[in-house]
């Protein structure tokens, strides 16, 4: 019985952590040193890591899929990025699309960069 119990609050803590494992509430830093990823945004969709539709609901941007939010408070935010001049400073480079069917990943390579760390 206790090993039943124990398996049940170990698959609850996995699906509870995967849930929140994922970011898009993001913060623009100033300086590159106080960024958890350095950002690039290309004029191109084809040259993008990551197609990015910004929306204006907190809610929307729950997993990570390329929409996202930008917090006012650098303490609500799963990731806290700084925009590059230079793509060769970047660890992503995006491509800003007004239509939220187009957000999405490109290249998936670099997708484990936006996972929010516990």
């Amino acid at each position: 019985m206790k090993k039943k119990i124990f398996a049940f609050f170990l698959l609850f803590a996995i699906i509870a952590t995967s849930v929140t494992s994922f970011a898009q509430k993001v913060y623009s830093c100033n300086y590159k040193s106080d960024a958890d990823v350095k950002v690039y945004v290309s004029d191109y969709k084809s040259d993008a890591d990551l197609v990015v539709y910004t929306t204006e609901y907190k809610s929307d941007a729950t997993d990570n899929s390329g929409i996202w939010y930008f917090c006012q408070y650098k303490s609500d935010a799963d990731k806290k990025i700084y925009f590059c001049d230079y793509k060769s400073d970047a660890d992503i480079i995006i491509y800003f699309s007004k239509y939220k069917s187009d957000a999405g990943w490109q290249r998936n390579d670099k997708k484990h960069l936006m996972y929010k760390r516990n």
